[in-house]
């Protein structure tokens, strides 16, 4: 005779979510080894109004690298939605691929 979920004392719906969220769980780490395997890095630097300020991300793309790398060393250096456009627009001064 075969015990059930409720004689060891977990509902059917606490089962169900420690199901999923084990699941969850497994699914993200997944995607996280997976983007690191073949993620693209970047440190990009950025300079605007004699400030320089670099950073350094990894992503999917690399033209999801350098605008995250960009707007990231952007809200550093600058001040203000109108300075934010300008930099945001602004070549980096350096893109080194890692």
């Amino acid at each position: 005779m075969t015990r059930s979920a409720a004689q060891h004392g977990i509902s059917r719906p606490a089962l169900a979510g420690i199901v999923f969220a084990v699941a969850v769980l497994v699914m993200l780490v997944y995607m996280s080894v997976s983007l690191a395997r073949q993620g693209v890095r970047a440190e990009v630097c950025m300079e605007f109004n004699g400030q320089t300020n670099c950073k350094t991300v990894s992503g999917d793309s690399r033209e999801h690298v350098v605008q995250t790398a960009i707007s990231g060393a952007c809200a550093d250096i600058v001040s203000g939605v109108t300075q934010t456009i300008q930099c945001e627009h602004t070549t980096p001064k350096s893109v080194t691929w890692k």
